[in-house]
């Protein structure tokens, strides 16, 4: 039931949040993220080698785990000694154990890429939920079927509903809506 819908809520939620569309389930947002780490800008790409810099304490060239923790810290991000190992070990190409400048960009460009993923889904959340109660209704849906011309009938829409209300109380919070958006592939890196 939930797929009937997979291209709907991607392109709805990626319009309203004023992202491409794409209707290809999580294709659009991965050719968004491929293209924000082409245009990572030369100002970014220096800020982030002072932090690198500032955080290779012994000056070795790389980042060892205990740095990671220190430098995503100090840039915003709270993660967990697990986290940071994963973190280490998704870019670590040569199995060392710590991160080269190279292999930290790419890091910091994909969590950079996570956060605009985050704020875009919270930007449509709040166009979906007109009357800000925190929830999106059937009229929610129905409202924005008829704005952006995709009308359908009320079955449809308490069928869409019903796909991504896990408490069963006939609307979708916020936490609801991240989920089916995982579901369905939009924003994935970001969970």
């Amino acid at each position: 039931m939930a797929s009937k819908y997979r291209g709907y809520y991607h392109d709805e939620a990626s319009s309203a949040a004023g992202g491409g569309g794409g209707g290809g389930g999580g294709d659009g947002y991965r050719r968004e993220k491929q293209v924000r780490k082409k245009r990572l800008t030369a100002q970014k790409r220096k800020e982030i080698k002072e932090a690198f810099d500032l955080f290779d304490t012994d000056g070795s060239g790389t980042i060892d785990p205990k740095e990671l923790n220190v430098a995503m810290r100090a840039l915003g991000f709270e993660m967990t000694p697990e986290q940071i190992h994963q973190m280490i070990a998704e870019v670590d190409k040569d199995g060392s154990g710590t991160i080269d400048f190279d292999e930290f960009v790419h890091m910091m460009t994909d969590k950079m890429g996570e956060r605009d993923a985050r704020e875009e889904l919270n930007k449509a959340f709040k166009i979906i939920d007109k009357d800000n109660n925190g929830k999106i209704s059937d009229v929610d849906i129905q409202r924005l079927a008829i704005e952006t011309g995709e009308p359908f009938t009320l079955d449809e829409v308490r069928e869409m509903i019903e796909a991504a209300d896990e408490n069963g109380d006939g609307e979708v919070d916020h936490e609801e809506f991240l989920k089916m958006m995982k579901r369905i592939g939009f924003g994935a890196g970001f969970f």
